[in-house]
């Protein structure tokens, strides 16, 4: 059985909100854990309804390093188990089906005050609301649109409604300070006070291995 060991309660909370969105986005969420090699950190990653994934970073550690489990058991254990070793449910790997970003190779592209960003993130979602499609969600062609360009690292980088959504759905803007881009040639990753979203730049297909 996984097993996982987060350093104090702060880092629980933190871990616990994150699968908490993430469970209120997608009730089938599943919660991938990966140890961050030669650090006391641990990554979790969820692939959210926008065809992007979301992530966030905790101080601890998993057994084994890199595990996907059920958002719905995760978030058992968060509540229940408030000691530092927790169980996190049985591992759920082959439910894991999107790729993970490259480690290394970012660029920084440019920062962006949160106010803009929750701005374009507000109005998508009103213009969202009156297009609205019979599964009751908005039609890919409206969140594939873009809705913000930056340049920056000799990249000129494209962000489309639907990173936007994701950043709003998993609650990662808050109030006040900035929010950075960076990217690779194929990613695009947008860093945001309690959590980022990532996504391939140049390809509209789900995020499949």
């Amino acid at each position: 059985m996984p097993e996982l060991v987060l350093a104090d309660a702060a880092e629980r909370d933190d871990l616990g909100a994150f699968v908490a969105r993430a469970v209120r986005l997608d009730g089938q969420a599943v919660v991938r854990l990966r140890e961050r090699a030669g650090t006391d950190l641990l990554d979790a990653w969820v692939a959210t309804p926008f065809d992007t994934l979301a992530t966030r970073t905790v101080q601890g550690k998993v057994q084994p390093g890199d595990v996907t489990v059920a958002g719905n058991d995760l978030l058992t254990g968060l509540a229940v188990m408030r000691g530092e070793v927790i169980d996190p449910g049985p591992a759920k790997d082959l439910m894991w089906r999107s790729a993970l970003p490259p480690v290394d190779g970012w660029l920084m592209v440019d920062r962006l005050p949160v106010e803009i960003v929750s701005k374009l993130a507000d109005e998508g979602v009103a213009v969202a609301r009156e297009n609205t499609g019979p599964q009751g969600t908005p039609p890919a062609s409206l969140l594939d649109q873009t809705v913000l360009t930056v340049s920056g690292s000799g990249l000129d980088v494209k962000i489309p409604l639907r990173c936007l959504f994701a950043l709003s759905g998993m609650g990662f803007l808050g109030e006040d300070g900035e929010v950075r881009v960076i990217a690779t040639d194929s990613w695009v990753r947008i860093d945001a006070k309690y959590g980022a979203v990532v996504r391939r730049r140049h390809s509209m297909l789900p995020l499949l291995v």
